[in-house]
């Protein structure tokens, strides 16, 4: 007697609802999930090949090895051999915390004209949705324009919404690098915008540089636009936990540990990104001199002091900034804190006129813009506070710390 689990019938059914889940699943994301079980599989690949993978004799170190590490391995190597190492594995050179970032720009370029090759092959397959082509012709857009000009991806992944890091300066001559840390909805498509530009991290990053290099011209300074972690999108559940912002914590340490040379460093981040260098800020590398939030929800802190870090902490709202109504609350897990801009929290409250909102804040001409550019710089007597008894200069004299 046949039993039912192994029934010809049910086979029949079973099959007939795979067939049915995955013409479901095609239908409405134009094959995008097997587009990243692509891409995630070539990666896989790669890591696996790299893991296998001898150079000169030598085994390649294991891509998770610490950046002091790498950047000995990669010293060890003529210039001929770390370009045909990132030609070969362009999606992990390109990713290497440790690994000379002129390289790392490189092997991205690499990446993205393979990336943008895929896309437009997706953009013209009748097969996909009409949704699936459109998104497909919008990613392909984005990474035409981050193959434009001389631009320096530090980090770029294509799988899921995308991931990726731009620098504006030089990274290896600076002597103070400042990292925009942007908020909910960041990921490849949103990484810049032609409408609203300084709401979009590339804007943020290039405005603050040009700001940077305004105030202190004799500075040599670097700003790096850092959407190179998974942010919420929206403001759904994922925006009121901090699971996301712990990811990305760990993502952003390891980065700013991994920069070259000596250089003091200086956080810069709006929205959920102050979640994010909140959770970050307790295991922040030394070098981090200053992490300063706009239209924060909450550090998941009850004061600065709970962040348990030696840099400084500055904070700034504009008065029109809707993220002022959201209670600054954390019950079970949901909620990040308190507020860093109510002067009980112990952050160096400073201006935001003319900001206009919550995404204005690195708009050309306003208080936010040129605090933050004074910050990034050292230059710190010149940061104007929110209020007219300076407490946000307290124990700081002139353009250095006393």
């Amino acid at each position: 007697m046949t039993s039912f689990d192994t029934s010809p019938t049910l086979t029949v059914w079973r099959a007939l609802l795979a067939v049915a889940v995955v013409f479901v699943m095609l239908a409405t994301t134009g094959w995008s999930a097997i587009r990243d079980q692509h891409v995630n599989g070539e990666r896989e690949l790669a890591l696996a090949s790299w893991a296998r993978d001898r150079i000169a004799g030598h085994s390649l170190p294991e891509v998770g090895a610490p950046a002091y590490r790498m950047a000995h391995f990669f010293a060890t190597l003529s210039s001929g051999q770390q370009v045909a190492l990132a030609g070969k594995y362009p999606s992990v050179v390109g990713n290497l915390n440790g690994a000379p970032v002129t390289l790392r720009y490189h092997a991205n370029r690499v990446a993205l004209r393979q990336a943008a090759a895929e896309e437009q092959v997706r953009a013209h397959d009748e097969r996909l949705s009409p949704d699936g082509r459109g998104e497909a012709r919008a990613r392909l857009e984005r990474f035409r324009s981050m193959l434009g000009g001389e631009r320096q991806i530090l980090a770029f992944d294509p799988s899921g919404k995308g991931r990726a890091a731009e620098v504006f300066g030089n990274l290896d001559r600076a002597a103070r690098v400042s990292v925009v840390v942007p908020g909910v909805d960041t990921h490849l498509l949103t990484l810049e915008r032609n409408k609203r530009q300084y709401a979009a991290p590339v804007g943020m990053a290039k405005s603050l540089y040009g700001a940077e290099r305004s105030a202190s011209p004799g500075t040599r300074t670097a700003v790096i636009a850092w959407a190179d972690y998974t942010a919420p999108a929206g403001l759904g559940m994922d925006a009121a936990l901090g699971g996301l912002a712990a990811d990305g914590a760990v993502r952003l340490n390891a980065m700013v540990g991994a920069l070259p040379g000596g250089s003091k460093v200086s956080l810069f981040c709006h929205s959920y990104g102050s979640v994010v260098c909140g959770v970050a800020a307790h295991r922040a590398p030394d070098r981090v001199a200053d992490i300063a939030v706009a239209g924060s929800p909450g550090m998941r802190a009850a004061n600065a002091g709970q962040l348990e870090t030696g840099a400084r902490i500055w904070a700034t709202r504009d008065g029109d900034d809707w993220i002022g109504d959201v209670p600054h609350m954390e019950f079970g897990g949901i909620g990040h804190g308190a507020d860093p801009v109510d002067p009980s929290f112990g952050a160096r409250i400073v201006s935001a006129a003319g900001a206009a909102g919550h995404s204005g804040y690195f708009e050309p001409g306003t208080e936010s813009l040129d605090n933050f550019a004074a910050i990034g710089v050292g230059a710190y007597g010149s940061v104007s506070c929110a209020s007219a008894d300076s407490t946000c200069h307290s124990g700081i004299s002139g353009d250095r710390e006393s």
